[in-house]
This record gives C-alpha cells, sequence and structure tokens, in this order.
C-alpha cells in the first residue's frame, strides 16, 4: 500500500526530548546495507547516517554487506546482539519479497527484527530500449501481446523488486516475456542500453539520464501523478493500468530485543534527520520521496502489510530460490 503524501511528509513523531532519552549511543553505530555501494539503497543511508552522526553525538557508520539477493547482510543483523550497535536499512526485497522468494529463509522479518522508522519510498517506471518498435505503453502492451516470449526483461536479480514488478506488469496485460536476471543494476542498465533485453523496471530517475541520451524510453510511471523532472511520462492509471503497483521502499530495523528506549529515541532523531530540507532536496533529486511521521508500531503493520501484499505476487511470479 503506497503511503498516502500526508505520510510521507507529515508531522514529526511524538517523541520524548533528547535530553530526556537514554544515554545512547555511547559508542560507534553500524548501519547495514545489504546491497553493493552505489545504489539508491546506499547512498540514502550515507546521507541519513551522516545527519544522524550530528544529531546522536557519535559516529553512524554504513556498512555493505551483499549478497544472498540482500539476504545476507539481513541475516547478519537479525543474528546481531540487540545492544544498539547494529542496525539494518532494510527494504521491499529483504524484508518483504525475500518471504516468497526462499524456501529456507534464515531469518524471520517480523519475529527477528524490531522496525524503527521507514525513510525512503521508491516508486518504480518503465522503461523500453529505444530500438524496441513501439512509441508508448499502450503500443508496446500491443506488441508484447502479439508476441509472447519474444520479447525479454531484465532485473537486479531473480526476486528482486524488478523482477517481481515487471511479472505483475505482464500479468495484468495478459502478456509473455522471459526474464533474464543479472548481478545487479550496473549490469541490467548496460543491457537495457544495448538492447540486450526489451524492458526493465527500476525508479524513474535511474531512466532519465538514458532516455535523455536516447537509449531508452520511460513508457509509465508506478506514481499516483505525474513525476515533475518527467512531465511527459503518464502514468499507469492514465494508461488503463488502474490496479498496478511497482514500488520499493527503504527503512530503519533493530534485531529483535533492542530496548524499547534505544527504538524511540532512534525513530525521533530519524524523523528530525528527515525533516531536515537538505536531506528532502537529496532525496528527491533521487526520485525517493522521504517517508516522515512514522511510528515504529505504523512501520510494523506496514511491513505485515507488504508481506501480506507481495509474496502472493513473487509466487506468481516462480521466482524461488531454495
Amino acid at each position: 500500500m503506497r503511503p498516502s503524501r500526508r505520510a510521507l511528509l507529515g508531522a514529526t513523531l511524538a517523541a520524548p526530548a533528547y535530553a530526556q532519552a537514554p544515554a545512547w549511543p555511547t559508542r560507534p553505530v553500524r548501519l547495514v546495507v545489504p546491497f553493493a555501494g552505489g545504489g539508491s539503497s546506499d547512498l540514502t543511508a550515507r546521507l541519513l547516517s551522516a545527519k544522524l552522526t550530528g544529531l546522536l553525538g557519535q559516529p553512524f557508520v554504513v556498512e555493505n554487506r551483499a549478497g544472498g539477493g540482500s539476504t545476507t547482510g539481513t541475516d547478519y543483523v537479525a543474528k546481531s546482539a540487540p545492544n544498539g550497535e547494529v542496525f539494518l536499512q532494510g527494504g521491499l526485497t529483504p524484508m518483504a519479497l525475500a518471504v516468497g522468494i526462499y524456501r529456507n529463509l534464515p531469518y524471520d522479518p517480523l519475529r527477528d527484527f524490531t522496525a524503527i522508522a521507514p525513510t525512503a519510498f521508491v516508486p518504480l517506471a518503465i522503461a523500453i530500449n529505444a530500438q524496441v518498435p513501439a512509441r508508448d505503453a499502450r503500443e508496446f502492451i500491443t506488441l508484447l501481446r502479439a508476441n509472447p516470449n519474444r520479447y525479454f526483461f531484465g532485473s537486479a536479480g531473480i526476486g528482486s523488486s524488478g523482477h517481481i514488478c515487471s511479472s505483475n506488469f505482464l500479468t495484468q496485460i495478459g502478456a509473455r516475456a522471459e526474464h533474464v536476471p543479472f548481478r545487479g543494476g550496473a549490469e541490467l542498465y548496460l543491457a537495457l542500453q544495448k538492447g540486450e533485453v526489451s524492458f526493465a523496471t527500476d525508479a524513474p530517475l535511474v531512466f532519465k539520464p538514458m532516455q535523455e541520451a536516447g537509449q531508452v524510453r520511460i513508457i509509465f510511471v508506478a506514481t499516483e501523478s505525474r513525476v515533475p523532472a518527467l512531465p511527459e511520462v503518464p502514468t499507469a492509471r492514465e494508461i488503463g493500468l488502474e490496479n498496478f503497483r511497482g514500488h520499493s521502499w527503504y527503512g530503519i530495523y533493530a534485531p529483535a530485543g533492542t530496548p524499547r528506549p534505544i527504538i524511540d529515541r532512534f525513530a525521533a532523531a530519524i524523523d528530525e534527520a528527515l525533516g531536515d530540507p537538505n536531506i528532502q532536496a537529496r532525496f528527491e533529486e533521487m526520485g525517493t520521496p522521504v517517508m516522515r511521521g512514522w511510528t515504529p508500531a505504523r512501520f510494523n503493520d506496514y511491513l505485515r502489510d507488504e508481506i501480506a501484499f507481495w509474496v502472493p505476487l513473487v509466487r506468481a511470479s516462480g521466482a524461488q530460490v531454495n
């Protein structure tokens, strides 16, 4: 369920003043990102960590632990001591999609973590290689329907948000195309530019430079309204996909058992950091608007709802890892 605009940019959390908060942190804090460096998850974590360092008086250090389709770093945090020194920047893939992908997922997102706060919402878009003989979304849909399995779509890996959203798109339009997984976004973008795959799903502003270079065409965005940086690109609803949902998100989690005063203090600090106009501007530049005004309980309920929504779509896609 996509958060409302008010939820994304809303009022700050009702939290105790820092003077009343526990003596935390007293040592450097590690924020584990379960993806390789350079992607939007990594960049948003680094922006947030720099701000938190100033607010809380201890270094917040981003630690990339990629592998296992984002499950390696996530499992590492799940099994870390709940002492306020290690946290996770989780997101849709490791916290919801993985539940449907992995037969033997080594952690339970709801049991093994305590939700603290969401940080960024990531709306997605579909882009096609510029050589595909379709000028817009409707022509591309017609092309896919008329040529089952002739076209290929790429993703940053089996079970990634791009994989599942592209699969959901095909299901909704009643078409079939072959999936080609790559080892991360860099390989995917190069393949899309070269025409080795016909289309892919990712954040709209990831595709914008490729479109400006004449390499791809963004055919629609999965947002409630058009993206200001791409005013010519229609929304899914405008092209007739009323029920299409394509998004991801990021948020901060602690190992289960982390003391409640630390959770509440950290949640208040995250909300204050996300209220900084410079942070908001940088997140908007990346196409990942901040998510403010959430309590830990509300964020936990959101994760529960996301698992319930996405896991059936994962299973329908056939994406599974033993």
